[in-house]
């Protein structure tokens, strides 16, 4: 029975709480209040899975549309998602275009990218805010496959698109080939790892890590732009697998004293001038109305108008993005046999295409309250991209800006990339061959600007290193490796220093000695709390995280640590017979010691590994008649040490206490404490 009584301390009302119950141990609270561990059985589960509300639900899960289609206010929304779909669309042009280039395709695939795999996201997506199509780092890492396996350069001149995309030299690929079965592979990656329930991977992808990744391949697309801001000529190198970096940052400086200084010039007019539209008038223009200057837009427009009226090309040899075909193009199955070339490749593509989407996705879900499905995403990226790679598309991603902007203009759904794949449609059929004077290094400037970003996320380094160095070295890492090696070394060093850092972690838990708040059955932890007692003849030892095969020696030698008592020494005390005072004083200093209550609250995990260990640990106590008790075990916990000692081959069973009071209490009585 408990009951409230008030009390005035210093003028404030206190309640205070008193418990009358008796001493339990966890078996007899087991059997007093009916534990009972659930059971599935196959039958049920079956039975589960046929009810006609989760076929309902499944069908729902396959094809969220359906959902949220049923719930879509016309009248509230419908306006909101045009508004957003035509903002999006403007974006889409230029941004397509200059990331289609960076993947070394034409620039009509950034296009085809927004349009096709955006409806079949439409569909299958569970995120109602994302803009899906381009992102930088996704198109980079596709272009380097590119470069790698095709035979065919966008260097050298072309007559037309169709030779570009169809030409297949006698002894290899062209880059359309190479980066649809990259776009195919990718999307059977992300479909198995949907079967598989793989959607959780993505926590193994930290912020610090994420932060660094995209820090380091930003510096990457930079470096790669060089050459066209500049207006450089050289021959890429044929295949580099790794420092791919340095080797380009070589072949810079060998040109960098024949640049083009029409192509310095255009490029340096366009940056500042989308500068300052981001920095001062982007900002006074968002106060004013929620439609943002499409200055990427217009940049492309008067960049392509000035080249085509002072005939940039011809007069100053300025590099154009030359022939964008109009109409869709046809269906096109990729060549199966480059699959398991570029399968390596596709790994590190579709691990950052998925988590640079899911993490996008999971801030407009969290911002505006509605769920997510981390597993559904993964299905809809894969048909999407299997979608694109029949029809010229490189893998898609969700790109930061374009989502911000497609929420913040107003959009409420996927509606309006629907509204924005109508207006690319026009584009592609119509439009199309008007931007063919359009200088690269246009684009070139416009992707630079829209680095800034990603760039400035190094200034993250300071918090990260201040919040936990191990953080700080898993981001410098992967930044250094990205860098210097490859994005595909970068994301797999990142990942395997936030492992690392991960294990150091649970290997060496924190652990403390706990004391009692007089008149109270509440413990503490005597390293912060000043106003508490330790009790005689009784040590109270905490731990926080897993108990496994891996840091069982270490949780052994803290206990010992902690409790400033080692078993096997005070044997070998014992042994010599109090020779000296001072050996007698240590053995007398053992004599205290009674009992050790282990508070396993905030035991998440334990193996029979670990189990193995406590029983050493008590086992080893005994020797020298103290007793070990454990308190306040999860279910799992107790579940898992039942377990154990079912098969212990007679080892000693513990006693297990429902809460650290009742070993303390039980302590007392039986070893006669105060």
């Amino acid at each position: 029975m408990s009951l409230l009584d008030n009390d005035k301390k210093q003028g404030e009302l206190v309640l205070r709480l008193r418990v009358n119950r008796p001493v339990y141990d966890q078996d007899t609270l087991n059997q007093d209040f009916y534990y009972e561990k659930p059971k599935t059985t196959f039958k049920n589960s079956i039975k589960n899975i046929m009810k006609k509300e989760k076929i309902q639900s499944c069908c729902l899960s396959i094809l969220p549309v359906i959902g949220w289609l049923k719930k879509y206010k016309w009248k509230e929304y419908f306006p909101a998602d045009i508004m957003s779909g035509i903002t999006v669309a403007i974006m889409h042009i230029p941004q397509g275009m200059a990331y289609g280039l960076l993947g070394n395709l034409p620039p009509v695939v950034g296009i085809y990218m927004a349009f096709f795999p955006v409806l079949v996201y439409f569909l299958f997506g569970t995120s109602r805010h994302v803009s899906m199509g381009t992102f930088a780092i996704v198109c980079l890492m596709t272009g380097k496959a590119v470069t790698a396996y095709s035979t065919t350069q966008l260097d050298i001149p072309l007559n037309n698109s169709t030779h570009f995309v169809n030409n297949t030299l006698s002894s290899g690929y062209t880059p359309m080939q190479v980066a649809t079965a990259v776009t195919l592979t990718v999307g059977l990656m992300q479909i198995v790892m949907y079967f598989l329930r793989l959607g959780i991977i993505s926590t193994l992808l930290s912020e610090t890590l994420v932060n660094g990744f995209t820090t380091g391949a930003a510096i990457h697309v930079l470096i790669s732009q060089i050459k066209d801001l500049l207006g450089l000529s050289f021959i890429k190198r044929e295949k580099v697998d790794h420092f791919e970096m340095i080797y380009t940052t070589i072949d810079i400086l060998a040109v960098i004293d024949k640049p083009n200084y029409v192509a310095i010039i255009v490029s340096i007019v366009t940056m500042i001038i989308m500068t300052i539209n981001n920095e001062f008038f982007k900002p006074w223009l968002k106060k004013k109305c929620n439609m943002p200057m499409p200055i990427e837009l217009i940049g492309v427009i008067a960049g392509t108008v000035v080249s085509k009226i002072f005939d940039l090309p011809k007069m100053y040899g300025i590099k154009t993005v030359g022939d964008i075909p109009t109409g869709l193009p046809a269906f096109e199955l990729p060549p199966l046999e480059l699959v398991p070339v570029v399968a390596i490749d596709c790994i590190a593509i579709s691990m950052v295409s998925y988590t640079i989407t899911l993490s996008m996705a999971m801030i407009f879900a969290q911002k505006l309250h509605y769920n997510i499905d981390s597993n559904q995403e993964l299905f809809a990226m894969g048909i999407s991209n299997l979608a694109g790679s029949l029809l010229s598309c490189m893998p898609v991603t969700a790109s930061l800006s374009r989502s911000m902007i497609q929420q913040t203009v107003g959009g409420k759904t996927q509606i309006a990339s629907i509204i924005s794949c109508g207006l690319l449609l026009v584009i592609l059929l119509w439009v199309g061959p008007f931007f063919e004077p359009l200088p690269r290094c246009v684009l070139a400037s416009i992707i630079v600007v829209a680095l800034k970003g990603m760039l400035m996320q190094a200034k993250q380094l300071k918090r990260f290193w201040k919040l936990s160095k191990l953080d700080g070295m898993v981001w410098i890492v992967t930044v250094l490796t990205v860098v210097l090696v490859g994005i595909d070394i970068g994301l797999l060093a990142g990942l395997l220093t936030s492992l690392v850092s991960i294990l150091l972690l649970s290997i060496k838990p924190y652990t403390c000695l706990l004391g009692h708040v007089p008149n109270t059955d509440l413990y503490l932890d005597m390293n912060r709390y000043k106003g508490i007692i330790e009790l005689p003849g009784i040590k109270i030892f905490h731990y926080c995280g897993g108990l496994n095969f891996a840091n069982g020696n270490c949780f052994k030698t803290n206990v010992f640590k902690l409790v400033d008592v080692e078993p096997q020494k005070v044997l070998k005390l014992r042994a010599k017979k109090a020779k000296t005072t001072i050996v007698q004083d240590k053995i007398d200093n053992t004599n205290e010691l009674n009992c050790i209550v282990m508070d396993m609250s905030a035991l998440s995990y334990v193996d029979p590994s670990g189990i193995g260990v406590l029983h050493s640990i008590a086992d080893e106590f005994s020797l020298i008649d103290v007793q070990v008790y454990l308190a306040c075990c999860s279910s799992p916990v107790y579940e898992t040490i039942q377990k154990c000692e079912k098969y212990s081959n007679g080892q000693h069973s513990f006693v297990i206490f429902a809460t650290i009071h009742d070993a303390v209490t039980y302590s007392r009585d039986q070893f006669g404490l105060r």
